[in-house]
């Protein structure tokens, strides 16, 4: 039977699989069917289940190939991740229940209805009652309560939306460092196959010479040793490419297997030089400061509510007396609460309330300062990536090429030794490796930096690769 490549080959061997599958079973049951009449449907039933099994890689096959990678580019994964990250989705639901919250604190109390049976003769003999009351009541807290109870829960939301501000900001940092590190994989396997590449041609001059009688044996060894330990670079690197994609999908919130390809190169992002203007941009915008200050506000609503205790609440009451044989009469009726143990309120909600509110500015003072030296910390390293880069770029990337061009070119005409241009191109996929962990470390920390400084950077990527 003829062979095809792709997908025929893949029906070919299922074929035949499920062939001798059949043949196989027919074989092994013939004298145990012999007698019986339930042999050829169950034969037509195991052929049909082994073209199923056979045929099920296959499918699975046809399916993987047909379908596109998605190709995005860095805002684009960023707008996704924004859209599909379920962590954002379990920040918005804490919103929703926080908004209602607000709605609760602003709620008025329900009324209560109750109906009451006088003089019956027994538990289940209401019909021998002389007396029914029908009474409506409600309480009444203080206005001042339900506006400070409304200005409290309205303080919590701020708390979150500011929350769900800075979860956002942080989806939106990891998504650009796990697209960043999908780009710094594929680059590590263009430089792998670049060294790949040089290590063929070395072992084919190698051969060249020793064919002419100016080269040894070993020398040829050597390259191919070079060769095999490209490949193997290779393979691991797969390891880490398919490690970035699955990263960045579940920061998409699609399925971790999902073929994805960037769009973007591994460019050089500009870093501003200007800390103090970061810094000021820092205490005006990030999440923490502003979540701090709305629950303040939260908590002096909750100390001025603990102090309205003595403001009673009324509790209002209507009923209906009717007496059988006489007029009915109504009854009105008011309570008041009356807090005579005030010590105990001073020393509970109210201690409580005020010692929230002391809490809440220690944090403040405290988070302005982590949130400072965060972005130092952030904005110290952009820069030395920075520098990293640049020198890479401009000096030993450069150094090395030249370094390996001169030995190679020598070693082709017969002055340099093989050990020469074997040291020459490690020392050049050395740099070129060494600078593109830069770039990718110079991206991750100017997204750190943008994170830390909690608003967008005054700054557009440089798209310039420096191959």
């Amino acid at each position: 039977m003829p062979r095809f490549r792709g997908a025929g080959c893949t029906v070919v061997i299922a074929l035949e699989h499920a062939t001798a599958v059949v043949r196989a079973w027919r074989g092994m049951n013939t004298r145990i069917f012999a007698r019986h009449s339930l042999r050829a449907p169950l034969s037509r039933c195991i052929c049909a289940l082994a073209l199923i099994g056979a045929l099920a890689p296959l499918a699975a096959q046809v399916q993987d190939s047909a379908t596109a990678p998605l190709r995005v580019d860095r805002a684009e994964a960023i707008r996704e991740a924004l859209a599909h990250n379920p962590t954002l989705a379990v920040a918005r639901e804490q919103i929703a229940q926080a908004r209602a919250r607000v709605t609760q604190g602003y709620a008025l109390p329900e009324p209560s209805i109750s109906a009451a049976v006088l003089g019956a003769t027994g538990i289940a003999r209401p019909h021998t009652a002389n007396e029914t009351d029908l009474g409506v009541g409600i309480t009444l807290p203080f206005p001042q309560k339900i506006i400070l109870r409304g200005q409290a829960a309205k303080g919590d939301l701020g708390n979150f939306d500011e929350l769900y501000v800075q979860q956002r900001q942080l989806i939106t940092s990891q998504t650009a460092q796990a697209y960043d590190s999908l780009l710094v994989a594929l680059r590590h396997r263009e430089d792998l196959l670049i060294s790949k590449s040089l290590a063929e041609d070395f072992v084919k001059k190698t051969e060249a010479r020793f064919d002419a009688g100016t080269a040894a044996k070993l020398d040829i060894v050597k390259g191919q040793v070079d060769v095999a330990q490209a490949e193997n670079d290779l393979i691991a690197n797969e390891r880490g490419i398919a490690n970035a994609r699955a990263g960045l999908n579940r920061l998409l919130g699609r399925v971790l297997g999902a073929p994805i390809e960037p769009a973007d190169t591994l460019g050089v992002p500009v870093v501003p030089t200007d800390l103090d203007r970061l810094e000021r941009v820092a205490m005006l915008s990030r999440p923490e400061l502003r979540g701090l200050a709305r629950q303040r506000e939260s908590a002096k609503s909750q100390e001025r509510l603990a102090q309205q205790y003595f403001l009673p609440d009324v509790t209002l009451g209507l009923s209906r007396n009717n007496i059988y044989g006489t007029e009915p009469t109504y009854t009105t009726s008011i309570g008041i609460d009356v807090p005579i143990f005030f010590w105990q309120h001073q020393r509970g909600e109210v201690a409580e309330a005020k010692h929230r509110e002391l809490e809440l500015v220690a944090s403040y003072r405290d988070v302005t300062a982590q949130v400072g030296q965060d972005l130092r910390n952030s904005y110290s390293t952009a820069s030395v990536a920075l520098r990293q880069v640049q020198f890479l770029a401009e000096t030993l990337v450069p150094s090395a090429e030249e370094q390996y061009r001169i030995a190679s070119s020598s070693y082709g005409l017969g002055g340099s030794s093989a050990l020469e241009v074997i040291d020459a191109q490690r020392t050049l996929l050395d740099a070129r490796n060494q600078y593109t962990t830069a770039l990718g470390a110079l991206n991750d920390a100017v997204a750190d930096l943008e994170r830390a400084t909690g608003a967008p950077l005054d700054s557009t990527p440089d798209e310039k690769s420096h191959d």
